[in-house]
């Protein structure tokens, strides 16, 4: 019964969200939509889908890591490139979802859009490319509204005159429930925090007890941490170079102040019920549960909310400037989009700022709930190695912490979470959902193979954990090459983190070198790319006639891209090469898993 199918690459939820956004304008147009997980169906079904009248297959595809399919779309990334089906009566849009931040920009959208045209399905409206380091709400708006004529002049078909704003869930408050199957903040099976079995992942996440939590910086007005997670008895396997996510909970003033202004018991016991009984998508988020656990686990409060949410919660201001307000940030009208711009993402403002600042806005929580997305789980690069630590994960953090334009203080979610998890005797409040996920940053096969570390702040964490792996193969009796780490930070007094632990591998020779930029400890910045360039015989001998392998972990904006251009220059004069020579010497070694990344923006 459905004519459209919008299929989701997401790792953090945004490409599911707009995918929902998409299947859900379909009814304007008398069409059916439905949004669908690729890693849930069989993908060589596609070529059956024009045996439905009017059928066009919509893929919302992110771009992670390095340029890689997100978790969900891997089976289908896998299936594309190995696919010789015939594809020919499939009619397909793409919208990618990237950052220009990152070298290998919307790469997944890219590849998606090519290879369905290779495999003779065909395109009805041009690949849309979201930057999230501009505006990625306002690039999806700007393709969903050229997108949506497209489609009607190629099917024949004109807008209903319907509104959108038509709810997809209903409340049911529960007056008489067993609290036995109320959910309390578990992201999969019910009562699965309390009895709790393997494997675990991202749906049954295992909850680790912290057994460590120190401050690690002796001064400045941010705050450093080393937390340890312990994973014994949870069978829980990773390798250095992991991430480790952490499912965190909301902070509970924030979740009053919303239950407050909204008037409402937050106890309530409720459940959103799909309205469309064929969706695969019984509930918003697990259900039953009350508010203040949907507003704590489930909800994503703190990020600002993107143009439909402000679309449909309009229709509950009873004034009509607040209303018109609303409606105006969420149109396509170059002034709507600026206000959208200004007033919301660069101000910064939550749902609570918005319901502060707008007085007549006051929507039914229910229907709040309904809208907001999820909260995600937030990755760490794990800081230790399973072979010195195998039953503990160590994560390395900055809490987040910032004024904004209108004078309030925003908090990181994830981190404030966990800055305040202390080590209990008893433990209830110490414990921490978490999951490992596998990544590509490796240390080398062979242990004698030279490896070169840049990464300064918190980008150190997951070196300690290569530099204890090397200390333990050391100790193991293996020939092991050289290892050089390039860190950096702002004060030598201040933020060095870990300097003791650094110090201790120096002395025992595990560390070959440590070079330090200290950036404002005199008049000039130093960072770990002017160090690179002070040593850039060492770097070329090393790299060049040690087979050596480079890792660069922290920043993308700034921090990753002048590395990266610092190593074009030193290859470019010690391998006497024009500079496209030289970037391709140094593209050649990332295909070759000889220079990784791990970073973030």
């Amino acid at each position: 019964g459905r004519n459209i199918v919008v299929f989701y690459g997401s790792q953090t939820g945004t490409a599911e969200e707009f995918a929902n956004r998409l299947s859900k304008d379909a009814h304007r147009y008398g069409l059916r939509g439905m949004a669908a997980d690729p890693e849930e169906y069989d993908l060589s079904d596609l070529s059956r889908l024009s045996e439905i009248d009017k059928s066009l297959a919509v893929f919302c595809m992110a771009t992670y890591g390095e340029g890689d399919p997100t978790d969900n779309a891997q089976d289908f990334y896998d299936w594309l490139q190995e696919a010789d089906a015939d594809l020919s009566g499939l009619r397909f849009a793409v919208f990618g979802l990237g950052n220009k931040t990152y070298e290998h920009f919307n790469a997944m959208g890219k590849y998606v859009d090519k290879r369905l045209e290779e495999l003779g399905a065909q395109r009805i409206f041009e690949l849309g490319l979201g930057d999230d380091d501009g505006n990625l709400e306002e690039d999806f708006i700007t393709w969903r509204e050229q997108f949506w004529p497209a489609v009607c002049e190629y099917f024949g078909v004109e807008a209903t005159g319907e509104e959108s704003s038509i709810r997809q869930y209903e409340l049911v408050v529960h007056t008489d429930v067993n609290m036995n199957k109320v959910y309390t903040g578990e992201m999969g099976r019910l009562k699965s925090y309390e009895n709790q079995k393997p494997p675990f992942d991202a749906k049954n996440p295992f909850l680790a007890q912290v057994t460590e939590n120190r401050k690690l910086n002796e001064g400045g007005e941010r705050h450093l941490m080393h937390l340890e997670l312990d994973i014994s008895n949870s069978k829980i396997r990773y390798e250095s170079g992991d991430h480790v996510a952490v499912y965190p909970a909301n902070d509970s003033s924030l979740v009053n102040q919303i239950g407050e202004i909204l008037g409402t018991d937050l106890d309530t016991i409720m459940s959103l019920n799909n309205l469309d009984e064929d969706s695969n998508k019984k509930h918003p988020f697990p259900c039953p549960t009350s508010y203040r656990t949907a507003l704590t686990y489930y909800l994503d409060i703190t990020n600002p909310p993107r143009t439909n949410v402000l679309y449909e919660l309009a229709q509950y201001a009873t004034d009509t400037g607040e209303q018109e307000r609303l409606r105006k940030m969420a149109s396509s009208a170059a002034e709507g989009k600026a206000l959208y711009l200004s007033w919301v993402v660069e101000a910064r403002r939550n749902i609570l700022a918005i319901l502060q600042d707008m007085p007549s806005l006051r929507p039914p929580i229910d229907h709040l709930c309904e809208l907001l997305p999820r909260l995600q789980a937030r990755y760490y690069s794990i800081a230790s190695s399973s072979k010195v630590h195998p039953n503990a994960i160590h994560i390395c953090a900055v809490t987040v912490e910032y004024e904004t334009k209108t004078g309030r203080v925003n908090k990181g979610v994830a981190t404030n979470w966990l800055k305040n998890k202390l080590p209990s005797e008893n433990g209830t409040n110490s414990l921490v959902p978490m999951y490992v996920r596998k990544s590509q940053f490796r240390l080398p096969f062979k242990p004698s193979t030279p490896v070169i570390m840049i990464g300064p702040g918190t980008g150190i964490a997951p070196f300690m954990g290569f530099i204890q792996e090397r200390a333990w193969l050391k100790q193991q009796g293996k020939e092991v090459g050289e290892t050089v780490l390039y860190y950096g930070c702002r004060h030598e007094r201040e933020d060095y983190l870990y300097r003791e632990e650094l110090a201790r591998f120096c002395q025992e020779g595990v560390l070959s070198q440590l070079n330090v930029a200290f950036s404002r400890d005199q008049a000039e910045k130093v960072y770990v790319q002017h160090l690179l360039k002070k040593n850039k015989e060492n770097i070329w001998k090393l790299v060049n006639e040690g087979n050596a392998h480079i890792y660069v972990c922290g920043d993308a904006r700034n921090m990753a891209r002048d590395v990266q251009n610092t190593f074009y220059e030193i290859v470019a004069e010690f391998g006497n090469m024009s500079q496209p020579q030289a970037v391709d010497y140094v593209k050649k070694l990332m295909t070759k898993g000889r220079y990784s990344l791990d970073v973030w923006s």
